[in-house]
C-alpha cells in the first residue's frame, strides 16, 4: 500500500471509526497508567528501526496528546526482551507494541500483559501466540515473492540460468523471515535455478552472512551467479565476501529495507533490487491503533490473521530504474541522501537529481 492508500486507513482509525472490538480489553484501572505506551524492538542490526520506526512511531503518539513512550531496544536478545517488557509492565505500561526478537518466546511476554490486561500490538512480526490485540506489518510472504522475482528476471536476462545460486535466509526466531522464505521458494523452486546451499543468518546478522557466504565461494567459486539475500544488512554481507573474494562481476544480489547503503549499492550495481516499505503509515498506524486501545476505545481491522485483527500494507520492489518513483517520492530518502560525492557520478548516469 503506498503511503496515500495507507494514511487515509490511519485517519480512519484516528478519526475514531472504530468499531466492534477484538482482542484483548484496556487496562481498568490498578497498576496500569492511562498515559504510557511501551514501544519494544528487536536489534539494531536492522538500520530502519532506529532511524525510522521509532522516531515516527514517537512522532505520531505526540501529536495524539499527552502520552508517553517507555522505549526498549532488544539488541537482538529474547531474554532482555523479556526483561523490558516486564520492567515497561512493572512501570504501568498501558498498552505494549512489540516487534518481537523471537515469535515464539515472546508468547510469554504477551501471557504476562494478558494478566494484567494490558493490550498488545504485534509490530511488523506476528507472535506465535497470546491473545494480542492488533497485529500491523506488510505482505511478507509478497516480500519474498517480489526479491524472487527480480532475482529470477535479472538472472535470465544476465543468461547466468545455468548457473548456482544461494540463499541467505533471515533469523530462524523471526516469523517475518519464514515468510519472505517461503515467497521466494514459491518463485525460485519453479525458476529452474539451482540451488546450491542455503542458509537462515542468526540474528540477522550480517558478519554471520558475510562469514557464510565466503564459505561458500571456497566451495562454488565461479558457479555462483546470484546471491538471493533476504534483507540489505545480509545483503551487505554477501557483497562484502564477494568483494573481499575477488568476485567479478559480482553475481545478482537481493535485499529488503531500502537502507540507504542498499539504494547507493543498487547505483553501482553492486546489489540488483531492495524492497522498500513504508514504515511511516506502519508506525502511525500503530501508534493510533495503541493509543485507541490506551483510551479504551473499539478498534477493527481490515483482516484477520489467527484470529487477531491485522493490516498489512503492500511492499514495493525497488531498483536502479524506480529510485526516484519510491523512496524519493515518498520523502523516504532525498537525493542529497543518496549523492553524496562519492555517487555523483552514479547519480547523474541514473538520472537520480
Amino acid at each position: 500500500m503506498r503511503r496515500a492508500a495507507a494514511g487515509a486507513f490511519v485517519v480512519l482509525l484516528a478519526a475514531g471509526a472504530l468499531a466492534a472490538c477484538t482482542g484483548t480489553p484496556a487496562p481498568d484501572g490498578g497498576s496500569q497508567r492511562d498515559d504510557t505506551i511501551a514501544l519494544l524492538l528487536p536489534d539494531a542490526n536492522t538500520a530502519r528501526y532506529e532511524t525510522f520506526d521509532r522516531p515516527l512511531f514517537e512522532a505520531r503518539v505526540a501529536e495524539l496528546g499527552d502520552y508517553e513512550v517507555l522505549y526498549a531496544n532488544a539488541d537482538q536478545d529474547a531474554a532482555k526482551q523479556q526483561q523490558q517488557a516486564e520492567s515497561a509492565l512493572a512501570a504501568g505500561a498501558g498498552v505494549l507494541v512489540i516487534s518481537a526478537v523471537d515469535a515464539n518466546a515472546a508468547v510469554s511476554i504477551v501471557t504476562a500483559a494478558n494478566a494484567k490486561r494490558v493490550p498488545v500490538i504485534s509490530y511488523d512480526r506476528l507472535i506465535a501466540g497470546g491473545d494480542l490485540a492488533y497485529y500491523v506489518s506488510f505482505d511478507n510472504e509478497e516480500v519474498g515473492v517480489l526479491q524472487a522475482t527480480a532475482f529470477v528476471d535479472a538472472l535470465r536476462d544476465a543468461d547466468e540460468g545455468s548457473g548456482g545460486i544461494l540463499m541467505v535466509n533471515g533469523s530462524p526466531t523471526d516469523s517475518n523471515a519464514a515468510l519472505f522464505k517461503a515467497g521466494a521458494h514459491r518463485v525460485i523452486d519453479e525458476s529452474g535455478l539451482r540451488l546450491l546451499a542455503e542458509y537462515d543468518t542468526p540474528g540477522w546478522n550480517p558478519e554471520k552472512a558475510q562469514e557464510w557466504v565466503a564459505g561458500q565461494i571456497l566451495q562454488h567459486g565461479d558457479s555462483v551467479a546470484g546471491v538471493y539475500a533476504a534483507n540489505d544488512a545480509t545483503a551487505g554481507g554477501a557483497i562484502a565476501a564477494l568483494r573481499a573474494a575477488n568476485v567479478e562481476p559480482l553475481p545478482i544480489v537481493t535485499g529488503q529495507d531500502a537502507e540507504l547503503s542498499a539504494i547507493q549499492r543498487l547505483l553501482t550495481d553492486d546489489q540488483h533490487m531492495t524492497v522498500y516499505k513504508a514504515i511511516e503509515p506502519q508506525a502511525e498506524l500503530a501508534a493510533d491503533v495503541a493509543v485507541a486501545l490506551l483510551r479504551g476505545e473499539e478498534v477493527t481491522a481490515p483482516l484477520e490473521i489467527e484470529g487477531t485483527p491485522a493490516t498489512l500494507l503492500e511492499p514495493i520492489a525497488v531498483t536502479i530504474d524506480n529510485i526516484m518513483e519510491t523512496v524519493v517520492a515518498d520523502g523516504f530518502w532525498s537525493v542529497e541522501d543518496i549523492c553524496t560525492p562519492a555517487y555523483a557520478d552514479a547519480c547523474a548516469a541514473a538520472g537520480i537529481g
